[in-house]
């Protein structure tokens, strides 16, 4: 990854001006995107570009029992043979795939003290209580466990369920929200940049953009906010989060 740092402050022009400046092209940008479904029509949606290479970096903890939302294709794909047993939960009755039916943002709805890995990408803005789901999610954790968590800072309105697609959340919204459930210092970057958030808007796929284009990381432009990964803990308080496509150090709700 390529860090920028943070930009110089610019004499900008008056608002509205969509004039470009001396030497610049205008700015061309069409009023339909390329994909209506994120991209995946047309390879890897760029988000997932980012979030997927978190999880492939930080892949360990993704061991033992572990729970994951709508399907199981990241614990089979990172997981593999470490992966004792998967439950797939959904809120959704018809979804045959699932093997819990349950509201996460409803208290106990899942099983105490019961997973070693946690994995739920792209979830919590479709919850109208993201810190319940958070807090059930801690419960659910066995001793040590590891919730890794992924949330959208930029994207176009669900094309699924428009009524339900509630927040965005910026590194400091998340690590806000975090640190009401996570004991300890929450560390959030974030990952992406201009032409990454553009693209995503777009619907282009991350296979359509300079790999070079994509290793840079923009801290004014993020598209995924991410949490480090800290050591797994032992006792019965110590559970990891690993947010946006990384983990924290938690400890208690």
């Amino acid at each position: 990854m390529t860090w920028l740092p943070p930009a110089p402050e610019k004499q900008h022009q008056p608002h509205g001006s969509l004039r470009p400046g001396v030497g610049e092209q205008p700015v061309r940008v069409p009023l339909r995107p390329l994909s209506d479904f994120y991209g995946y029509d047309r390879g890897t949606p760029i988000d997932r570009h980012y979030l997927e290479g978190f999880l492939h970096a930080h892949a360990d903890p993704v061991a033992g029992t572990v729970l994951e939302v709508k399907d199981d294709i990241y614990p089979r794909r990172f997981g593999a043979a470490r992966v004792r047993h998967s439950t797939v939960v959904d809120i959704d009755p018809t979804n045959q795939g699932a093997t819990r039916i349950a509201d996460l943002g409803q208290p106990d709805s899942l099983p105490a003290d019961a997973f070693d890995c946690s994995i739920c990408t792209q979830t919590l803005q479709f919850l109208p209580a993201p810190d319940a789901a958070l807090a059930n999610c801690h419960a659910a954790l066995a001793p040590g466990g590891t919730l890794l968590l992924t949330v959208p800072c930029l994207s176009r309105i669900s094309v699924g369920l428009p009524a339900g697609d509630y927040w965005r959340y910026t590194p400091a919204g998340l690590r806000a929200l975090l640190g009401q459930h996570w004991r300890g210092p929450v560390s959030v970057q974030g990952f992406g940049n201009l032409r990454a958030c553009v693209g995503l808007l777009l619907g282009e796929a991350a296979e359509e953009l300079p790999a070079a284009s994509l290793a840079v990381v923009d801290p004014a432009f993020p598209l995924v906010p991410a949490p480090p990964p800290a050591d797994r803990g032992r006792d019965a308080h110590d559970r990891r989060c690993a947010p946006a496509a990384a983990a924290c150090r938690p400890g208690g709700v």
